[in-house]
């Protein structure tokens, strides 16, 4: 066989294999504690994310959150409307960003938390890792950064590409949102496998799990325990986290009501365990058939 008919070995390098897009140098958030939210789609990364922001904000922290999802639904309970995009702004003028305002794609909501939507290309079309980049390259040039403690990524979906990755080139953690069901974990697991993927380039590190919307938490600590990683929080599924999202507010503007109060602590607590900094854990992600095989019952 001469060289030139041998497969390539992939190493595992960032892109490597595929076409990706990749983080330019310019575009590095300094002086901020940054986190991307992860998890299967509709398991409640907004609402996680959201909450966090808020509960980052009650403990006196400046806090950015960026929604990386053409919906453009990330940060509506902190502001109590839909956010036009930066995507779309950028159409307005033509892509020119020099003529844009930060009160053009930044609103303040909650808490003072400030609010981006990227947003995305159409379905079926570009790289959401482009409008990533665009969105942080716009928010360095007009210094939005520069008096941030907390930066929160909240990110469509499973990691299917390098595009739905992009974020993990910013965050010093990865938090995934999972529940106590075959198809969460399932997912949380495919995701732990593409962090550790950008690891190999990048500073991100697993910070942990967060079981959402689960009465009880066996499997998520079963599977946690098998592969080396950690759940750093639990929220219940209670009706309140559901009127919450009707009620266009977070947690912390409802009514104190038990529920309510409980996980608002539960929210605080997973503040203070991420700003305080977690062990970069490096969790060994499970072949689909094995993990097919551990989940579930007899």
């Amino acid at each position: 066989m001469s060289p030139r008919d041998e497969i390539p070995t992939l190493k595992g390098q960032d892109g490597e294999g595929s076409v990706q897009v990749h983080q330019d140098a310019s575009t590095k958030i300094e002086g901020a504690k940054v986190f991307s939210v992860y998890g299967k789609g509709g398991i409640g990364k907004s609402t996680t994310s959201s909450n966090l922001s808020a509960a980052f904000a009650k403990m006196g922290k400046r806090v950015l959150q960026i929604g990386c999802d053409p919906k453009h639904d990330s940060t509506f309970t902190l502001t109590g409307r839909l956010q036009p995009t930066v995507i779309d702004i950028l159409k307005e003028v033509d892509f020119h960003p020099e003529e844009l305002r930060p009160e053009d794609f930044v609103a303040t909501g909650w808490g003072g938390v400030k609010c981006v939507e990227a947003g995305g290309p159409p379905a079926g079309t570009g790289c959401g890792g482009y409008v990533v980049g665009q969105t942080v390259k716009l928010l360095k040039q007009h210094h939005m950064l520069e008096d941030t403690d907390v930066v929160i990524f909240d990110v469509l979906g499973d990691v299917v590409c390098g595009g739905f990755a992009a974020p993990l080139q910013h965050a010093d953690r990865a938090l995934i949102v999972t529940a106590n069901d075959f198809d969460s974990i399932y997912a949380m697991n495919r995701i732990i496998a593409a962090v550790q993927a950008k690891s190999a380039n990048y500073k991100v590190r697993l910070a942990g799990c967060v079981a959402n919307r689960s009465k009880d938490t066996d499997e998520v600590d079963r599977y946690c325990a098998e592969i080396g990683f950690n759940r750093i929080a639990h929220m219940p599924d209670v009706d309140a986290i559901r009127r919450s999202r009707l009620k266009k507010k977070t947690l912390f503007e409802m009514d104190d009501e038990e529920d309510v109060v409980n996980c608002r602590k539960e929210y605080i607590r997973l503040a203070e365990t991420l700003w305080n900094g977690t062990e970069p854990l490096v969790p060994a992600p499970m072949e689909d058939r094995d993990i097919f095989e551990l989940l579930g019952f007899d």
